[in-house]
């Protein structure tokens, strides 16, 4: 019986014990109810203004810091006689390095070379991803969209060295392409591709495809059913409702697509080294190869970098107003 009594007894404690310590509030609950807490929450988040400043702090200074700040930089070194500076000499702000862009003719033609092969893979990459997002958005039923999206996503899980190579592979002269033609009979010697204009187009719609299909999927898939359907039980044939409906709505994701290749493609610097030749040399091999030499040709690599991303940014500002004015009025 006193054993019963001591169990009970101890059991009484053990149990007194444990609400004690749940009734015990945590760190966190000293925390939020201490006065320092509560007077810095006030002066954080005490009002809307104050609360949209402190989310929105993090992402301003990453893009101020990551991502304008080296392009401010460059755009600094760009107007300097002289980088990295030497040891006792101060470097001289001039204009010079700009000049020199538009003094020497030799570097005309890379640039004209990229802008236009930029404009053009942009072009041919929109032709041929376009029936796909078409396909995936309207073809496809809904359960399945993810799955065709993730294995169309799988090649570009790797790097671009990566990809670029599977290209070489795929073109050399006992490459897939040249085997297939050989075994069909077409060709009796194997179809130089490599080091031409094909191989790099090939190589660069291959890498800024993913570029064009995702905002043209999502563009075509907000697209309702009911526009299509409406428009066939008015008479309207196959290409009338694709030309007066499908693409009129599809135009902003033309746009953002477009606008993302060309960027992209005017800065591509290791695939044309690799899948290039002499007579597809762009811009970005060009601008590289000051930077590859020491001395005071940094200055007029950053020049020539901030001349294409001017020139870049300026084609596209005006490309996406024109489809900007075109969507508006396709929507009227």
């Amino acid at each position: 019986m006193a054993t019963k009594v001591s169990n009970t007894q101890q059991s009484g404690v053990g149990s007194m014990g444990q609400r004690g310590a749940a009734d015990r509030p945590s760190f966190w609950g000293r925390l939020s109810n201490s006065d320092v807490y509560r007077a810095t929450a006030d002066v954080l988040l005490g009002s809307p203004s104050r609360q949209f400043i402190l989310l929105a702090a993090f992402p301003v200074v990453w893009v101020l810091f990551a991502h304008l700040g080296p392009i401010m930089q460059m755009f600094w070194v760009s107007f300097l006689d002289s980088y990295p500076p030497s040891a006792g000499q101060e470097p001289q702000v001039t204009l010079e390095n700009w000049q020199s862009f538009y003094q020497e003719k030799i570097f005309l033609t890379p640039f004209i070379r990229t802008l236009v092969f930029a404009t053009t893979l942009t072009a041919a990459t929109l032709v041929l991803v376009y029936p796909v997002a078409y396909f995936l958005a309207k073809h496809v039923k809904r359960e399945n969209q993810m799955i065709m999206l993730l294995l169309l996503l799988i090649p570009f899980w790797v790097g671009e060295i990566v990809r670029t190579y599977a290209i070489m592979i795929l073109l050399g002269n006992n490459g897939a392409v040249n085997l297939i033609l050989k075994w069909i009979g077409l060709v009796d010697r194997p179809i130089p591709f490599m080091y031409t204009s094909f191989s790099l187009g090939m190589g660069i719609v291959y890498l800024t495809s993913l570029y064009m299909l995702m905002p043209l999927y999502s563009a075509l898939e907000k697209i309702p059913a009911n526009y299509a359907e409406a428009a066939a039980d008015l008479g309207a044939g196959a290409w009338t409702r694709f030309r007066r409906v499908t693409l009129p709505l599809s135009l902003e994701g033309i746009s953002s697509g477009c606008t993302l290749v060309f960027l992209i493609s005017t800065g591509y610097y290791a695939t044309p080294v690799l899948l290039g030749g002499p007579s597809t040399t762009v811009f970005a091999e060009t601008i590289a190869g000051f930077f590859h030499v020491a001395g005071d040709e940094w200055p007029v690599g950053a020049a020539f970098s901030c001349i294409m991303l001017i020139t870049a940014l300026a084609l596209t500002g005006a490309f996406t107003r024109f489809m900007g004015s075109l969507s508006k009025g396709a929507r009227k």
